[in-house]
């Protein structure tokens, strides 16, 4: 947290501020090239699940998902912070299936489904990241190493996974600092403007700056998440899939924990990385969609097909109308 990042958005009750959430925000081009934003752009952050496309693309470079014959509804899931819907528990282990195992080597614990409508139960393939763990997992086994090992920050599938996430942001590697992530695969602290650029580069991915192994497996990420937003995240109140949905994939959207959010958008040199400093994620809609309606990445149609996404009003669990969201001069210049 950066005590000097600005307010962007307060919360209203009535006629008085009852919360304000401070953060930092940019938009770069491909190249990392700072367009526009509002806070400190070299602040280091921890992408969490916002990363994921970067750390999937070994699955695809080591040929790991080709050898396997892997379908494409396994590409999305391993890109994906799924809510645990049967068409997710289908996906994933179908993964397992062609890869030989079964998810008892999953280590990123168990989880309940996030939506009620589906059978209240915590298993390890229902687990939001288990697509995540699945490609690593893939790649483990097209290489040989032990499926035990697959998390080890040392070992062969996360040396591949850091290289990756370092090459595709421009990160300084004597920079990047690892944790251990909330599904205790490997987590990377690294510049706010960096991670816009990697987001940047996987939804417009240049072979001449990529190279085409690399900009081949972006396609294949993008391709993955505009024929099924859904496995991306979910079919229920989800707003990753409804970026991409509204959007026919033209935003390639990721949400990340401790109110982080990426945005790549498809085909016009652009990304977007947001953190909220408090961690907090309630301020994420209304905030998002002002910023991509800033930054020109969004249609007023598309805004209007968001709904209750994009409007700043508050309501309480009756319906009544409490409050309301304001976004400040740091997100609507």
């Amino acid at each position: 947290m950066i005590e000097s990042n600005p307010v962007l958005a307060r919360y209203w009750r009535e006629d008085y501020v009852e919360s304000i959430h401070r953060g930092a925000w940019v938009l770069v081009d491909t190249s990392g090239t700072v367009l526009d934003g509002a806070g400190d752009p070299e602040q280091p952050i921890f992408g969490r699940s916002s990363t994921k496309s970067f750390q999937a693309l070994p699955l695809i470079e080591s040929g790991a998902a080709d050898a396997f014959d892997l379908p494409i509804e396994s590409i999305a899931t391993a890109i994906a912070s799924h809510s645990g819907e049967p068409q997710h528990d289908r996906a994933v282990s179908k993964t397992l299936e062609l890869i030989g195992l079964d998810e008892s080597v999953l280590q990123c614990g168990t989880q309940a489904p996030f939506a009620s409508t589906y059978e209240d139960k915590a298993t390890r393939v229902l687990h939001n990241c288990s697509g995540k763990h699945a490609g690593f997992l893939a790649v483990s086994q097209h290489l040989g190493a032990a499926p035990a090992d697959y998390l080890n920050p040392t070992g062969q599938v996360q040396t591949l996974v850091r290289e990756a996430v370092i090459g595709i942001t421009g990160a300084d590697p004597e920079t990047v600092n690892v944790a251990v992530d909330g599904c205790s695969a490997p987590t990377f602290r690294i510049p706010l403007r960096a991670m816009a650029t990697g987001i940047a580069r996987v939804a417009n991915p240049d072979p001449d700056l990529l190279g085409q192994a690399r900009a081949t497996a972006c396609e294949r990420f993008i391709a993955a998440a505009t024929e099924f937003p859904e496995l991306v995240a979910g079919s229920v109140d989800r707003l990753c899939t409804d970026l991409l949905k509204v959007s026919k994939g033209r935003l390639f959207a990721k949400i990340g924990a401790e109110g982080v959010y990426f945005v790549g958008a498809v085909g016009a040199d652009r990304g977007l990385a947001l953190k909220i400093d408090d961690g907090g994620s309630r301020a994420f809609s209304p905030l998002l969609v002002r910023l991509l309606q800033h930054c020109d990445l969004i249609t007023e149609e598309e805004v209007t097909q968001l709904g209750r996404w994009a409007s700043s009003t508050i309501q309480n669990w009756d319906g009544l109308v409490v409050g309301r969201v304001e976004m400040t001069d740091a997100v609507t210049g």
